[in-house]
């Protein structure tokens, strides 16, 4: 009796050899992990049931968000002449940007400090310069 070795089993399952696992980040280009976002999201039990595409769009709001802010607090790092990002620059960026303002109103960043900010009503009043209100020349003197 001849053994013959099965090249291939019913729709791949048998044979064929490892296969090099990719992950769920890389498949949706993305940088933030999906398959720990999908964990947690299961161990939160925000829900009955999940989808399988909830965690990657999830990922995907969360790396946007975090780009964004990054980006704009990169730009106020390199305004203040500064090499690295700090609290300051981060709440600079949010406080700065309408939209990041709403969505993180009610947040306090730490060491963020407040925006500069001064009422009008406690500045000085400007005073009115000789050349607005011309002065009537002297008599001419006598010769």
């Amino acid at each position: 009796m001849e053994v013959t070795k099965p090249t291939k089993g019913a729709g791949g399952r048998r044979g064929g050899g490892q296969r090099t696992k990719i992950s769920k980040s890389v498949k949706a280009g993305l940088q933030f992990p999906v398959g720990r976002i999908a964990r947690f999201l299961k161990k939160g039990r925000y829900a009955q049931r999940m989808g399988s595409g909830a965690p990657i769009y999830m990922a995907a709001v969360l790396e946007y968000l975090a780009a964004e802010v990054l980006e704009l607090a990169g730009n106020a790092a390199r305004d203040n002449k500064k090499n690295r990002i700090n609290p300051r620059h981060v709440l600079l960026a949010v406080r700065n940007d309408d939209e990041l303002g709403k969505l993180l109103q009610g947040v306090t960043i730490a060491s963020g400090g407040v925006l500069p900010n001064i009422n009008p009503v406690l500045l000085p009043k400007k005073t009115t310069s000789t050349s607005e209100t011309p002065k009537s020349p002297k008599s001419p003197k006598k010769a």
